[in-house]
């Protein structure tokens, strides 16, 4: 079966089907109530009692006549703005989306290419992509850190393993974990660095968080231009010192939020697939089936 959302609006208490709004779509195309009418197969009186009920509740007028016929008032017009936004955003999930962390997220456009999937990707931290699905507006999501998809007792789907390297600008000392003493570290909040940072806890390496940054992105920016400072940053993104590869090696795990998409899961089945896993490790991704 085929289904096709439809948006209704809550105004000032007052619930507004979309039967309104496009009641005022076609009445601002056509500056007639009667040609209106015509064209949204009722009749003028239906249309005519539907807009004076909707102007009771609200407290102001919809429509108003001018010597070119009948027209929006201000109000209208914001009120079909707002419709038409929230109508839009509806349409947009006729192409699968893909939200999630930015390495996975980022593993997932490379995939989508290659498979020829038709998709919108939003990269983020995993805990802004969590929050989106929660509010249903994505079809797939992908985590960089598997904790997270533990903590809210997801049943996720491994895609790829992935590990931490130490990034400087030029640095090429550091040969042991203890060489980390004393040394600056940015960290990218709520990322697969805190394997890194249990390990140097564990280890009681005495080191300095003096910066912090969303995106790995940003703490890459940042690193290259500073030489003394240190980071943490995925194998897949940057060349370095894979010292606690071992300690930081991750899955990295998507989740199918649409289950009733039979593309989604073609898609996922693709990435598992021998051809799929092979464009993971062309990507600097390590492959799950390892």
């Amino acid at each position: 079966m085929d289904y096709h959302p439809k948006v209704s609006l809550e105004i000032e208490g007052h619930v507004f089907s979309y039967k309104l709004f496009e009641a005022l779509k076609v009445v601002s195309k056509t500056w007639s109530q009667r040609k209106a009418s015509k064209i949204l197969g009722i009749s003028h009186t239906v249309l005519n009692r539907r807009i004076r009920e909707a102007e009771e509740k609200l407290g102001f007028k919809l429509v108003i006549t001018t010597g070119a016929g009948s027209g929006l008032t201000d109000e209208a017009i914001k009120m079909l703005q707002k419709y038409e936004k929230y109508k839009k955003r509806l349409k947009e999930r006729e192409k699968i989306v893909i939200c999630g962390g930015y390495i996975s997220s980022n593993l997932m456009e490379i995939m989508s290419i290659e498979y020829g999937l038709n998709s919108v990707i939003y990269k983020t931290s995993d805990k802004e992509a969590l929050y989106l699905a929660s509010l249903d507006m994505i079809d797939i999501l992908t985590l960089d850190d598997p904790v997270n998809a533990f903590i809210h007792n997801l049943d996720f789907i491994p895609i790829a393993y992935d590990y931490m390297v130490l990034f400087s600008r030029g640095d090429t000392t550091i040969n042991d974990i203890n060489d980390l003493n004393r040394k600056n570290f940015v960290e990218i909040v709520d990322s697969p660095q805190r394997l890194a940072w249990n390990t140097l806890d564990d280890n009681k390496i005495q080191y300095k968080i003096t910066e912090e940054f969303k995106s790995p992105y940003e703490a890459l920016k940042f690193i290259k231009n500073n030489p003394k400072f240190y980071t943490f940053l995925s194998s897949s993104l940057v060349e370095g010192s894979d010292i606690l590869k071992i300690d930081t090696r991750h899955i990295l795990s998507s989740v199918i939020c649409n289950k009733e998409d039979k593309t989604i899961k073609n898609f996922l089945d693709f990435i598992l697939s021998y051809r799929g896993q092979k464009i993971v490790e062309n990507n600097g991704f390590e492959s799950i089936n390892r």
